[in-house]
């Protein structure tokens, strides 16, 4: 009886914070962003305590602050619960139950978050589409981002990233995506993980609640681990060739270009992506667009326009250089992937700055390795490694090792690199968009 009475009380106090948060439509949860007009949830971590912060939430105009610490209850603008964290996910499930827009939830180890943007592209020429802002995938920001969808919304694209099991099944709880897209399942975050195995295990999450809740998914057919992960779901396939549509590459030297037919018309598509493996992501948006009915030209339109920022596949022009930024994140798959791409390229003066590749657990040396095997047969000459990884493995090669970002930023102004073709790649951690500056 006790915990029936602690669950009505509970769904007492959501459906009036509900009713708060239809009155206003806005939440917030960092006190140094815009809180005007919001409702402001104190979410705490292993480092702070946001219950410290409502405050002065609202003081710069916050309407009401969800706080889970006593102390803090100052007054009617505070509203005190047992835990901001599950009563913002609780919230995002309750929105969610009376929203009727389509939810696509798209995850994957390499290329989710440029997919979902252009996918959002190409689905907002024609939709009222709501999608995940940044990189805001876990299990705060698929909350915050369900608690943007409005009445008029037709779309919602949501990204939802994990490194533990268990994360997507808990972001597609709150979801509840009607429809989704794996990119692919290689080694990243095996630290979190425990293995591959665990990484497919945890990915594929999202196609075990599309099964058990009649949804579908978008696979693309070239992926033979997909395509056996899918089996028994309702699926749309995209690639080179499928049912929908057929594609090819032009040219990558070093922006890709496609070309693609659907019923019986060709459709040049230059793009601002770097690197075929980009050719992927174009696909899933091409199929989506397809799908939900968008017009071949605005699906094209879409997809010329994307400009990719953030350090993803961006081609940045200095003084007197030309590099390829692809320095927001890095594991095996994406790295091997960017240098093959760059041997493709064939490019004048070829430079390489590669930093270490984070959370690869035990495998960690073995798949630096890999990357130095692979750059010896590239036989380019011009590589600055740099990470701690990289160089414990110095003797292995004979390319420039350098510990830190900062040895690196050391390195490059007493030798200035001119007149170039650059990429530059690494993990987030690594922080080597910080070398522009020295480019």
């Amino acid at each position: 009886m006790e915990y029936a009475w602690g669950f009505l009380f509970f769904m007492q106090q959501l459906t009036k914070l509900y009713n708060y948060f239809l009155s206003t439509g806005k939440c917030s949860t960092d006190s140094r962003d815009e809180v005007k007009g919001t409702i402001f949830f104190a979410l705490s971590g292993d480092r702070f305590n946001g219950n410290k912060f409502a405050a002065e939430a609202l003081d710069k105009g916050a309407v009401l602050a969800v706080i889970d610490q006593k102390e803090y209850d100052k007054g009617d603008k505070y509203f005190l619960v047992e835990d901001t964290l599950k009563t913002l996910q609780e919230l995002a499930r309750l929105h969610r139950s009376n929203i009727n827009a389509r939810i696509i939830g798209i995850t994957g180890t390499n290329g989710k978050t440029t997919t979902k943007e252009l996918i959002s592209s190409v689905l907002s020429t024609e939709k009222k589409v709501v999608f995940t802002q940044g990189n805001l995938n876990n299990h705060i920001g698929v909350p915050l981002t369900v608690l943007t969808i409005t009445p008029d919304t037709e779309i919602a694209v949501v990204e939802m990233g994990a490194n533990h099991i268990g994360e997507i099944d808990l972001l597609c709880s709150i979801a509840r995506p009607d429809i989704g897209i794996i990119t692919n399942i290689s080694k990243a975050h095996i630290e979190g993980f425990g293995s591959l195995e665990g990484v497919v295990k945890a990915k594929s999450e999202l196609y075990e609640f599309l099964k058990t809740n009649h949804g579908g998914v978008f696979v693309n057919n070239e992926d033979p681990l997909l395509m056996k992960l899918s089996e028994g779901i309702e699926r749309i396939t995209y690639g080179f060739h499928t049912e929908q549509f057929t594609s090819v590459i032009e040219q990558t030297k070093p922006l890709l270009s496609l070309r693609w037919t659907f019923n019986g018309n060709s459709y040049p598509c230059p793009s601002n992506l770097v690197g075929s493996y980009n050719a992927d992501n174009i696909h899933a948006a091409i199929a989506t667009g397809i799908y939900f009915g968008i017009s071949p030209e605005n699906i094209n339109k879409a997809i010329t326009a994307y400009q990719p920022d953030n350090n993803r596949s961006q081609l940045v022009t200095t003084e007197t250089n030309l590099i390829i930024m692809d320095a927001y994140n890095a594991n095996p798959v994406s790295m091997t992937s960017a240098i093959e791409n760059f041997i493709e390229f064939q490019p004048e003066n070829p430079w390489l700055i590669l930093g270490d590749m984070f959370e690869l657990g035990e495998s960690s040396l073995a798949e630096h390795q890999k990357i130095i095997d692979l750059l010896k047969k590239s036989r380019f000459q011009n590589i600055i490694l740099v990470g701690k990884d990289f160089h414990t493995l110095h003797k292995n090669h004979s390319f420039i090792s350098i510990t830190s970002l900062q040895e690196a930023e050391k390195y490059v102004t007493k030798y200035p690199i001119r007149n170039a073709n650059i990429l530059v790649k690494g993990s987030r951690g690594m922080q080597l968009e910080k070398l522009l500056k020295h480019l």
